[in-house]
Parts: structure tokens; C-alpha cells; sequence
């Protein structure tokens, strides 16, 4: 995807550890506590980086959708319990769950039981992680018939997402960001207009015509399920919204 800074042969290789060495510094835990619409769309364009050995693995964030403990659709609508813990605590707090067959990624927002859900990403590649991380990447998260997943498609959806990052339940479930190996950052990339559309693959009665879901227009044809594709109706199964949630006529 056109955007990401040239990088050249060998970038991504060792280098020292932490936040400092991958560029703009890790976003606090502040910036995570906040109304969980708002983080969403704040989240949109957003650097993931995942330090797995000497390489700095890199996704830029294309799609999120927001929960409320108060609305049918969330896991904390069900209530406290240990596996769902992370909801109920400080924003930037790291839930994970199982779906699909695979892993997904959640941050907390501000508020007991709410939460964004990282739906996609896209491959960063830049001068801190490079074609090798990039190829790392790929090893992580083969295809199906055990080749190399196309890089467009890599992070394409929560657990492909968290596959290419090699990021698991077990390790980072109810964990806060580190920034010698997992951190979120801001690399000034965020778009001034987003999609807005009913979240995915939520059950009919349980709130899933809330338009919770946000995407970064530039990059609609790579998320989960393209909301910009033949057939959907403006107004009716999508809008445009600016980065404070107003509808843009």
C-alpha cells in the first residue's frame, strides 16, 4: 500500500530495545482513557509495533470498532468475570480473546467494561522495521496452503492481524503495553475523514445496528469486509464521519 516510507535492504534488523529505537515514542496510558467511540477513531492510523526478537513487527491500524459495557454487543454486557477482567480496568489495559479459531486484540477505554476492538491492520514498513520484519511477518501467518500470505492481506482481519504480530492470549491478555515489546505510537498518519458502519458479526438483537465500527478510507479495499464495496448505500449502510464523530454531509 502506497504511503509507507521506503525502506531499504537489512532495515529491521537488530537493534537496541524499547520505544527509542522505533521512532516516535509509545502513546501513554492517557491517551487510551477516553470514551471508547473517540479512541476508536483516534486509534485509526495508529502504529502497532511488536518487538519479537531483534526485529520491530509494525501494522498500522485500518479498522476498530468500539464497545460499551451498557450495549448488548460487548463481552462485559455479560458481567465480571477473571477472563474479561482487562474491560473493567484502566484504559490502555490489553484484552484478549479467542474467536474465530485465533487471537484477537482489544485496548480499554475509558470506563468499566469498555473497549476497542483492533478489527484490521496493514503492514508498516519503514526505517525501524523493515523488509525483514515484513518477511517475518509473513512466516508468522502463512497462507492456507502454507505459503506466503500476500501483504496486503496479512492483517486483514483480528486474528490474521494478531497472527502477523505473533501476539497471543496467554501472553498478553489483561498485560499493559511494554515498550521494550509492545506498544502503540503515533506517527502523524491519522486521516481526517473516516468510515462509519454497524460492527461485524454481531448477533441480530444485540445492538448490532450501532455504527461502532470505523475505517480508514484510504485503505477500505484491505480491512475485513470492505465497507466502500458495490452495493452499500450511503446513509443507509455507511456514512463519512470527521475524526470527532460528526456525520459530514
Amino acid at each position: 500500500m502506497a504511503g509507507n516510507k521506503a525502506a531499504g535492504a537489512g532495515q529491521g534488523a537488530m537493534r537496541p530495545a524499547g520505544a527509542a529505537a522505533a521512532g516516535p515514542p509509545a502513546l501513554p496510558d492517557s491517551f487510551f482513557d477516553r470514551d471508547a467511540c473517540l479512541l476508536a477513531r483516534e486509534l485509526i492510523g495508529k502504529i502497532i509495533r511488536r518487538r519479537l526478537g531483534g526485529l520491530w513487527l509494525a501494522a498500522r491500524i485500518i479498522e476498530t470498532e468500539a464497545y460499551y459495557q451498557a450495549e448488548k454487543g460487548s463481552h462485559a454486557s455479560l458481567g465480571y468475570t477473571h477472563k474479561r477482567r482487562a474491560l473493567f480496568m484502566d484504559g490502555g489495559t490489553i484484552y484478549m480473546y479467542y474467536a474465530r479459531g485465533g487471537d484477537s486484540l482489544n485496548f480499554s477505554a475509558a470506563g468499566p467494561g469498555n473497549a476497542v476492538l483492533i478489527k484490521s491492520g496493514h503492514p508498516w514498513v519503514d526505517e525501524f522495521s523493515g523488509p525483514d520484519a515484513l518477511a517475518c511477518m509473513q512466516q508468522l501467518n502463512p497462507d492456507a496452503r502454507g505459503g506466503l500470505r500476500p501483504p496486503a492481506r496479512l492483517c486483514a482481519g483480528q486474528t490474521l492481524l494478531c497472527r502477523s504480530l505473533g501476539l497471543k492470549v496467554p501472553e498478553w491478555d489483561a498485560q499493559r503495553f511494554d515498550p521494550e515489546r509492545l506498544f502503540v505510537q503515533d506517527i502523524g498518519a491519522s486521516p481526517d475523514r473516516l468510515v462509519c458502519a454497524p460492527r461485524l458479526g454481531i448477533p441480530a438483537g444485540r445492538d448490532e445496528h450501532l455504527f461502532y465500527r470505523y475505517v480508514d478510507p484510504a485503505y477500505a479495499a484491505f480491512c475485513t469486509r470492505n465497507p466502500l464495496r458495490r452495493g452499500q448505500v450511503p446513509g443507509q449502510d455507511y456514512v463519512w464521519v470527521d475524526r470527532g464523530g460528526a456525520v459530514i454531509v
